[in-house]
């Protein structure tokens, strides 16, 4: 790999997007096809929102916010391990209610400690069907949540937090926003259950770096798709931007949710008691305080927090899963099967909420789908 100001040549892939989706598809065209690849990216840096690096302080952050590696895909692992050691690390998330820091999903001790019992996993299943709110269809992301745990307890763990991190209420939402967050009724207090938990060693920039390390791929980090777009000769594009932007907003701009930061080191060794709490409560205008340390395991006598801010403005995280979001879309999408020679992937290119697992896996796979195009073309 090798960083250019200007694209030299007629490169085989212009790959928008140096996250995970473009870094792997670049790496797997250069290695495996011996492809020569351009990945830009309008940041200064790779490894899009999983971007990580030591501060001022010398403590391991990630600039936008907490990113946990977990997976049931061996075959993702597999394939990341090519590039970085791991950390094994399980995920624990504490929620602030009602004046108490409580394990998130709610499990057994949640509703022991929250309403002062003393239920085995029986009782708690019991006690928590007695409060669902039956349905005959479940929609919306409030219709799961208020189905398996009732109404007093969607209103203290999940109303105010989703108003916050999506800007709407849960009942606009599709069912996906909160499938991803079980209830359990067992002490089970980690956030994933996946066979694979880890986090990478020395970080996620390493890992990038070591992905794109390949005489064949290029990075031009502070590019624009839309400076360059005319100027370098590419046989196909791999495009991991919004996709509404690529068709210049010709159906309106599809929504996207935002995240503005407030990082913070502090002179002491720790801060919470796990990496991640959550503050559901709509008095706190934010959602979450994450503690790198927690997460990297780095020994350092400072530590380095993060507060997020959700917000409708600045860089495009998370597609708003809506139903008339979908609708918008599928314009989109139908135009994007209608451009030859471009490819859409990603979370931006398909309006699709993806895990960083999930983003490997369909990077994996559309190179799989590249790679027979090419031999047929052959």
């Amino acid at each position: 790999m090798h960083f250019s100001s200007a694209g030299s040549g007629r490169f085989d892939y212009l790959i928008v997007g140096g996250g995970f989706a473009g870094c792997v598809l670049a790496e797997r065209l250069a290695s495996q096809l011996g492809r020569r690849v351009l990945i830009v990216d309008r940041r200064d840096h790779i490894g899009g929102n999983a971007y990580d690096g030591l501060n001022e302080a010398g403590v391991m952050v990630h600039r936008y916010g907490p990113h946990i590696f977990h997976t049931n895909s061996s075959a993702v692992f597999e394939y990341l391990s090519q590039f970085t050691e791991w950390r094994p690390y399980e995920h624990r998330v504490l929620a602030e209610v009602d004046g108490q820091r409580l394990p998130m999903p709610i499990n057994l001790t949640t509703l022991n400690r929250l309403f002062g019992l003393t239920l085995d996993s029986a009782g708690a299943a019991e006690f928590l069907a007695a409060r669902a709110a039956t349905s005959a269809r479940i929609e919306s992301a409030r219709d799961v949540v208020v189905s398996q745990v009732g109404e007093e307890l969607y209103r203290k763990f999940f109303e105010g937090y989703t108003r916050k991190q999506w800007g709407r209420d849960a009942s606009e939402l599709d069912r996906s926003v909160t499938s991803r967050v079980p209830t359990r009724t067992d002490a089970d207090d980690r956030y994933f259950q996946d066979k694979f938990q880890f986090m990478p060693l020395a970080g996620y920039t390493r890992m990038f770096e070591r992905m794109i390390d390949h005489p064949d791929i290029t990075f031009m980090p502070s590019t624009d798709y839309a400076d360059v777009r005319h100027t370098i000769a590419h046989d196909h594009l791999v495009y991991s931007g919004p996709v509404d932007e690529y068709f210049d907003f010709c159906y309106g701009r599809l929504p996207y949710r935002s995240l503005r930061f407030e990082h913070a080191t502090l002179e002491q060794e720790r801060f919470q008691e796990v990496a991640v709490v959550n503050y559901p409560s709509p008095e706190v205008p934010f959602t979450r305080i994450t503690e790198y340390k927690q997460l990297t395991g780095q020994q350092h006598p400072c530590t380095s927090i993060t507060r997020e801010f959700p917000t409708a403005h600045g860089d495009p995280y998370y597609p708003i899963p809506a139903p008339e979001n979908a609708a918008l879309y599928r314009r989109y999408e139908s135009l994007a099967e209608k451009t030859p020679g471009v490819t859409f992937t990603g979370r931006l290119g398909t309006y699709r909420y993806y895990n960083m697992d999930q983003v490997v896996a369909q990077s994996l796979k559309l190179f799989s789908r590249l790679a027979e195009q090419a031999s047929v073309a052959a």
